[in-house]
């Protein structure tokens, strides 16, 4: 009985540590470009954070999502349905917020820090000294 509750326990733990990571990746694409400035490799990850998100928001399942489910599942927690952004601001900030609306709005903030991105990289193209450095 001890083993089972031990595991148990392991499988909640890890889901919530995933649950973290997931929030944090969120927190990386919505704000990344912020930490992005004067660090090229960071410019870059971020880039990449911005199209992945986009993909996982309209096309792929998310992995972590995945993960954090079959962990709660494994620790006998019934696990959310949905999508991690749809379960949490639903539930955290916008109740009854619909699915469509939070995925245009990720699609929109995605989109526009990548814009943000191309515009700077068009700037110094031209060799125009650019506003911020993105």
């Amino acid at each position: 009985m001890s083993a089972a509750l031990t595991a148990s326990n392991l499988y909640s733990a890890l889901a919530v540590c995933v649950l973290i990571v997931h929030a944090l990746f969120v927190l990386w694409v919505v704000f990344g470009a912020l930490l992005t400035r004067g660090r090229p490799i960071l410019r870059w990850l971020h880039i990449a954070s911005l199209i992945w998100g986009v993909l996982t928001e309209v096309f792929l399942p998310c992995p972590l999502t995945f993960l954090e489910n079959w962990l709660e599942q494994a620790a006998g927690v019934e696990p959310y349905r949905g999508g991690f952004l749809l379960h949490y601001m639903d539930k955290l900030v916008y109740p009854e917020i619909s699915a469509t609306v939070l995925t245009i709005t990720g699609v929109l903030i995605c989109a526009f820090n990548l814009l943000l991105y191309a515009r700077r990289a068009l700037s110094r193209e031209r060799g125009a000294k650019p506003r911020s450095d993105l």
